[in-house]
């Protein structure tokens, strides 16, 4: 591969994966703003129904929470805009055959993104935060409503384009040989769409929930703010379960189905499977060794892959082996490994949330202080499964930057047009200034927390001891 294709994907790569931190966390907030939001306006003492039925003072606490999680998902939301704008710049400077060959067709998904879903959640987010003593308590819940819409909006779009990267549908080759869009529907019922897409908003809002019952976990240790801080404790651990069940389980399992049945090579890849097998191993642990075309020290379940993969356990798969090495992945260890973190942190997840439901269900949850630590710490792991997700799925689609179509390196711009050195010189200026977006990020996020919600007074001694025993409820 050549040296400016490569410091352009190394270039892009830094700047979607420092880019993809913000959004993950804002669309996971906005489902959680909204329900926050839901059960402050629609609670009432004597609701019909036990999920609703809400007093005065605990409605006032679900408010309390969602304006203070709103603030949250402001600061990540100017953040991700901030961070976006120079992957846009990318496609014409260093992508610029890519852009000009698929421009027709991933034009439309990222027009649509930014007139309709950006300015959605501009608006919304902005009637939420202002428009509390401005709009009737209908208009203003509503809000939270439309916030959560346009924010998931925003993320179909996006990953609408990545899925026509992934498998292209819907489109033909015009007579100056570029590709255009044949039907917007044909687009949107792209197959590897539907399941990928509900794969990455629950791994948003595990992030979301875990960041909830984060924030949760550290006022309780710090003795400050008990009220929202169970609030935000219940609401984070039962979201995280619930949520981890999905993105297991159908989400994932269908993604999985999807790749190995249109993209064989990146599936073996992920699988670190060479040889051809029937009756295929599910790997646990291993080391995929590409010279000698075997997984070595692996520890596997035998017949399990091939069941996950069609139900059969004598199912046989197709191995790297059967593929020609030129559309393979560039790096199949990084396939592996990226693929592995993801499903291995997803589990550490799911057991740490099903952990924190027993809790709250046994009433245990906001004293157990070694349970309070783990949710406090476990937050980052979110954060690192969703972006080997992301790594699995664009690293497992190379050699092609639109599967089977065009390859990665006839996508970059023509030689000479960015200089490699350039290209370098402007990567060390993202890294600089990002690091500097970093640091102001840090210093707003920690000045929100030292502030804690607003209307909520400090405990005196006795009401915080009160908040500590009480029940979960």
């Amino acid at each position: 591969m050549s040296s400016y294709v490569l410091v352009d994907r190394l270039q892009f790569a830094f700047t979607i994966t420092y880019h993809y931190l913000f959004p993950i966390l804002t669309m996971g907030l906005a489902v959680f703003v909204a329900w926050l939001k839901t059960v402050s306006y629609l609670g009432r003492e004597n609701h019909r129904f036990p999920l609703w039925r809400k007093t005065e003072a605990e409605r006032e606490q679900y408010e309390t929470a969602a304006r203070f999680w709103a603030k949250i998902f402001a600061v990540n939301f100017a953040v991700g805009v901030v961070t976006g704008i120079p992957m846009e710049f990318q496609f014409g400077t260093n992508w610029a055959s890519f852009s000009n060959y698929a421009g027709g067709v991933i034009g439309q998904t990222l027009a649509m993104e930014g007139v309709f879903a950006f300015f959605a959640e501009s608006v919304f987010l902005g009637i939420f935060l202002a428009g509390r003593d401005r709009f009737s308590p209908r208009v203003h819940w509503l809000s939270s409503v439309f916030l959560f819409v346009g924010s998931w909006l925003s993320g179909f779009f996006i990953i609408a384009t990545n899925a026509w990267m992934q498998h292209p549908v819907a489109y033909s080759v015009s007579h100056n040989g570029k590709a255009q869009l044949n039907s917007l529907w044909g687009l949107f019922t792209n197959p590897w769409l539907a399941w990928i897409y509900a794969h990455n908003m629950s791994g948003a809002a595990i992030t979301g929930a875990f960041v909830l019952a984060a924030m949760g976990a550290l006022y309780l240790l710090l003795d400050r703010h008990h009220q929202f801080a169970r609030v935000c404790l219940r609401v984070g651990v039962v979201g995280a379960l619930i949520f981890c069940i999905i993105q297991i389980f159908p989400t994932g399992d269908r993604a999985a189905h999807n790749v190995a049945e249109m993209q064989p090579s990146a599936f073996a890849a992920m699988e670190g499977m060479f040889s051809t097998e029937k009756g295929a191993p599910l790997v646990i642990l291993g080391n995929p060794n590409t010279e000698a075309r075997r997984l070595d020290s692996s520890l596997a379940m035998p017949h399990f892959l091939s069941f996950l993969t069609s139900r059969n356990w004598n199912e046989k798969l197709s191995g790297l082996n059967q593929i020609p090495t030129n559309r393979w992945p560039d790096s199949v260890p990084l396939v592996y490994y990226a693929y592995h973190i993801m499903v291995g942190l997803g589990t550490i997840l799911v057991a740490i949330a099903g952990l924190g439901v027993l809790l709250l269900w046994r009433g245990k949850l906001f004293t157990a202080r070694p349970m309070l630590w783990l949710l406090m710490l476990a937050f980052p792991f979110t954060y690192i499964a969703n972006i080997a997700g992301w790594v699995t799925a664009e690293t497992g689609r190379q050699p092609w930057v639109i599967f089977g179509v065009m390859r990665t390196s006839a996508g970059a711009s023509p030689p000479g047009s960015v200089p490699s050195g350039t290209g370098i010189f402007t990567l060390l200026g993202f890294c600089g200034l990002y690091l500097f977006v970093a640091v102001l990020y840090l210093v707003l996020m920690l000045r929100i927390v030292a502030q804690g919600p607003d209307d909520v007074a400090a405990p005196t001694t006795s009401t915080a001891a009160a908040a500590g025993a009480a029940p979960a409820q």
